[in-house]
């Protein structure tokens, strides 16, 4: 009888004791992972969040400025002598001899006035000086009598020192009509009016028969407006800023719409040596030569005043500035990336940028529009001004 084979051992036992701890260590690894994988997004993302909060900003470097500028102002253009010219005695224009335009010369008869009321008086006081002249002569003559007969004794001296009283007082009536003959002399004089210095006529009010007033202002009556404008005068007022930098004898030169592409030289000759309280401006005035005429006065004209550098500045645009209740300021950023308020003090507005005489150094980095809350301290991350986000606006949050 034979023996039966031997039983081969079963071994899904075996193979089912090395899978189940394979699996709790494959577990065990993605958990680990899962940790760590969150853990590493939510550091990212923290430091997404602080970089975000950081505010983006354009900054630029100030610039020096340059070694000599332009001050360019208006001016008024003025004829170096002008004058209205009124009428001295009340009448009616007889006549009129010059009109708009019209060069005349010192002396030149400009018109006519017939006032037969002034000679009607001057004759009435040519009258009144012959009578006093009779009796003044008169009682001259009477006087020197009593004198001889109060050396003879036939009359008391009290008499004859009355007779000479009399006498001095006739002769002080003569010389008051002679006086009043002299004053209505003039005023018939002043029927003629003449031109009081060389001038163009840029005015006539009055034409022939027109009732005419005596005096000045409101209440007399305007002839002619005269200029004398071989010489123009230009008047300039300067910013209190620039008025240290304009003396007598400096040059400028002006330009006038109606001459495009022309300069014109001209001269400080002299300044009000003050500020105007109400505009904080120097009065500044001028003169050129305008013998050939070819300048208009009674027009403007831009003075362009060439300034050199008397101080050490930069200039800034304007949307660089803070305006707070405690000055003007800027703001810098330092090599840290941290902001640093600086006060500035402005000198010059060229319009689109500002001269700053202190506060800042070239080379400064300055925050372009800034926002309004900024503070000393505050870390900013600086980009480039084409790529910054809101860089149109300079800054973002």
């Amino acid at each position: 009888m034979s023996n039966p084979p031997p039983e081969i051992p079963k071994r899904h036992g075996v193979g089912r004791q090395l899978v189940v701890p394979a699996l709790s260590l494959l577990a065990a690894a993605l958990a680990v992972w899962g940790i760590l994988s969150r853990r590493t997004a939510e550091a990212a993302l923290a430091r997404e969040a602080a970089d975000s909060a950081v505010p983006r900003v354009v900054v630029l470097e100030a610039a020096a400025g340059p070694n000599g500028s332009e001050l360019v102002l208006p001016g008024s253009v003025e004829p170096y002598t002008g004058t209205v010219l009124h009428a001295r005695v009340d009448g009616y224009l007889k006549r009129w001899l010059v009109d708009i335009g019209t060069r005349v010369k010192a002396g030149q008869l400009l018109a006519e006035i017939d006032s037969p009321e002034i000679d009607d008086q001057l004759r009435q006081a040519h009258a009144d000086l012959a009578t006093a002249r009779a009796d003044e002569k008169l009682a001259r003559t009477t006087a020197d009598r009593w004198r001889t007969l109060v050396d003879r004794g036939a009359v008391a001296r009290q008499d004859a020192d009355e007779k000479s009283a009399s006498a001095d007082s006739l002769s002080a009536r003569r010389a008051a009509a002679a006086a009043n003959v002299d004053r209505l002399a003039q005023m018939q004089a002043y029927k003629r009016v003449v031109a009081p210095f060389d001038a163009v006529i840029t005015a006539r009010h009055v034409d022939t028969g027109a009732l005419i007033s005596a005096g000045g202002g409101s209440g007399g009556t305007a002839l002619f407006d005269l200029a004398q404008s071989n010489r123009l005068r230009v008047r300039v007022r300067v910013p209190q800023t620039d008025s240290g930098a304009i003396a007598a004898d400096q040059e400028a030169q002006l330009r006038f719409a109606e001459h495009p592409g022309k300069s014109f030289p001209a001269r400080v000759v002299r300044t009000a040596d003050a500020l105007d309280p109400q505009s904080r401006s120097l009065l500044v005035e001028l003169e050129l030569d305008n013998a050939d005429g070819a300048l208009l006065s009674g027009g403007y004209a831009e003075v362009h005043f060439a300034l050199a550098a008397t101080r050490r500045s930069v200039r800034l645009p304007i949307n660089t500035l803070l305006f707070r209740s405690d000055g003007l300021q800027v703001a810098s950023v330092g090599g840290d990336d941290t902001v640093v308020l600086k006060p500035i003090s402005a000198g010059r507005d060229f319009g689109k940028e500002i001269e700053v005489v202190a506060g800042i150094e070239p080379g400064d980095r300055i925050i372009v529009n800034p926002p309004d809350d900024i503070v000393t301290g505050e870390r900013v991350k600086v980009m480039p001004a084409a790529a910054a986000p809101g860089a149109a606006q300079g800054h973002a949050r």
